[in-house]
């Protein structure tokens, strides 16, 4: 049977078994660690890790995580699973995406061992976790106020991920390229492959986008044979090949009409800026033919503002190339 080490522990077949790597301490010298909770299978099969948390006020992801372990999900008929319910444990308890020096992790790979918190949270994950595995899911949220429709975000020109994806099943499947010195992009260069879920927005639970991302990791489980049964999807995969904003073109107040998930077409009216004192009201329509895959919740905004996300597949191209 080949060998499991995460954080330089060997699991053995059949084993559970809870790893604290530690980052660093706090200045009342409280130790921060993360931890790693590995469970593997009495059969050989494929190491996935699940891991959420990058940004510690993304707490859709980390519920994903827990419910899996809660339910027993990641206690597999095959292979091994390694659950990371919180990466960023400084910003978790800080409800903030960053770290305290200010620096976002998931810009701060490869990480280097005596570098920023951020980078050494970065390098600990690379080095301790990333080379042991085989794939990878990275769980997020959408950031302040901002809601993602429950989606899936990989490199689609590489074939492996658009299996992955495609086995995952979210509503939406998003061509998005590597960031630039994030774990998705590092990871990649190690020869694994890591595909990222988004649902829901910061510091709020979204019982869809959590549903969802649990559904989908059995879905993608069971694709890689590592159990034998898995739900299926509540709605059709779409993939999405290029997405762009509504914006505001004046300040107010920000009143939707459509819902995430819905599709829109070119020149519908999908909601409604005012002023609060009355003197004005402007329809904000749709510039062109495409599902909302994110919304802004925010109902103060300003000029230049994203209000809504849109990503279009094949079949709004071809609608809105009928619309012209």
């Amino acid at each position: 049977m080949k060998e499991v080490n995460i954080a330089g522990q060997e699991i053995r077949p059949g084993e559970f078994r809870e790893i604290n790597i530690n980052i660093a301490r706090l200045p009342s010298h409280t130790q921060i660690d993360t931890p790693i909770y590995v469970s593997r299978a009495m059969e050989d099969g494929p190491v996935l890790a699940l891991m959420a948390g990058m940004h510690g006020d993304e707490i859709n992801g980390m519920e994903v995580v827990r419910r899996i372990l809660d339910r027993g999900l990641h206690q597999v008929k095959r292979g091994a699973v390694v659950c990371m319910p919180i990466i960023n444990v400084y910003g978790f308890l800080n409800y903030s995406r960053d770290v305290p020096d200010g620096k976002d992790v998931n810009r701060s790979f490869p990480g280097s061992k005596s570098g920023s918190l951020a980078s050494r949270v970065a390098y600990h994950l690379m080095h301790d976790v990333i080379p042991f595995i085989d794939y990878g899911i990275d769980f997020h949220t959408g950031g302040a106020m901002r809601a993602n429709y429950p989606q899936v975000r990989a490199v689609l020109r590489d074939a492996l991920n658009v299996d992955l994806a495609n086995a995952f099943s979210a509503p939406f499947t998003i061509d998005a390229p590597f960031r630039p010195n994030s774990l998705r992009r590092e990871a990649s260069r190690k020869g694994k492959n890591i595909i990222v879920y988004e649902g829901g927005e910061s510091l709020r639970f979204d019982t869809q986008a959590i549903e969802e991302g649990v559904s989908g990791t059995l879905r993608l489980m069971k694709h890689l044979n590592m159990i034998d049964w898995a739900p299926e999807p509540k709605e059709q995969n779409r993939v999405i090949w290029t997405t762009s904003w509504v914006r505001a073109k004046h300040a107010g107040l920000f009143q939707p009409n459509v819902q995430c998930g819905q599709l829109v077409h070119k020149g519908e009216w999908v909601g409604t800026i005012t002023d609060p004192f009355g003197e004005f009201k402007e329809q904000v329509k749709a510039h062109e033919t495409a599902y909302v895959i994110g919304m802004n919740n925010s109902p103060v905004i300003n000029a230049g503002d994203a209000l809504m996300h849109l990503g279009m597949d094949n079949y709004c191209k071809l609608e809105q190339a009928n619309e012209d």
